[in-house]
């Protein structure tokens, strides 16, 4: 009676390795071992942390170099899927059909596919007959349809001030400032600004707005208070100065955007 392989404790013991070939279904390929009996291993993915269990007659031998990361050999391709993995069966594609063979006619010989409408007759629809065809109904609805949408577009700008688009000015220097610049680093690129507001009622964060008309944005600051605060984007205020809209936006110390929080900030 032969033995059956011990567990692969010792190997793969807070280790990470990789499944080759891949297990299908799940991206990222790199797993820790979390328990090991004689008939299954039970792993973790290290990003996703879903754990599965892989039969050990699926597992096969350990790859000789584990640099960068160990390598566990599978004797099946397995594919996760409801909550599993199962091993993958390839679907079978069937060959195409062979290509017609011309056909002989006899000289004089009309076939029935011929002797209907061709060239722009069949495009419009229009049989020998001269009779306006489905086709024709369907471009005029298109066409009708597209004219519709038009008006429909154009009266919702038109007397709908708030749908009109707002346009930012051809200056896009603040695509130049970083979370590092403060009040005095932004004065320096840009100038002392036109107007200069600070939003007291934030709680422990300030917000400190630098207005550039002639630029066509505003420049936001925040921070814990004046002397801390940073630039976290630039807005671009709505005609009548009641909607801001986000121009641009940075990366926070914790790899967070600040775009969400220029969208919630309101006018101040």
């Amino acid at each position: 009676m032969s033995t059956p392989p011990a567990p692969l404790n010792d190997e793969l013991a807070d280790r990470p390795f990789s499944f080759y070939p891949p297990i299908l279904g799940v991206e990222h390929n790199e797993w820790r071992l979390r328990e090991a009996t004689w008939s299954e291993l039970v792993v973790e993915n290290t990003k996703t942390l879903l754990e599965v269990a892989i039969p050990r007659k699926l597992v096969g031998s350990l790859g000789q170099v584990d640099e960068p990361v160990m390598i566990v050999g599978l004797t099946r391709e397995l594919e996760y899927r409801t909550g599993s993995v199962w091993p993958t069966e390839r679907k079978v594609r069937a060959m195409p059909a062979p290509p017609l063979r011309p056909v002989l006619r006899m000289p004089g010989e009309i076939r029935a596919e011929d002797a209907g409408p061709r060239g722009l007759q069949a495009i419009m629809g229009r049989g020998e007959s001269g009779t306006e065809g489905q086709i024709t109904k369907l471009i005029g609805i298109a066409f009708g349809s597209i004219i519709i949408v038009g008006l429909l577009l154009w009266a919702l700008v038109r007397f709908t001030p708030e749908a009109r688009p707002t346009y930012v000015g051809k200056d896009q220097t603040y695509l130049e400032l970083t979370r590092e610049d403060d009040y005095h680093s932004i004065v320096r690129r840009l100038g002392a600004p036109a107007e200069d507001r600070w939003r007291e009622d934030a709680g422990e964060l300030q917000f400190r707005a630098m207005g550039y008309p002639e630029r066509g944005y505003i420049v936001i600051l925040m921070g814990p208070d004046r002397d801390s605060a940073r630039y976290i984007g630039a807005v671009a205020p709505s005609r009548d100065g009641r909607k801001w809209t986000p121009a641009h936006g940075v990366e926070s110390a914790r790899g967070a955007g600040t775009l969400g929080l220029l969208r919630n900030l309101k006018p101040f």
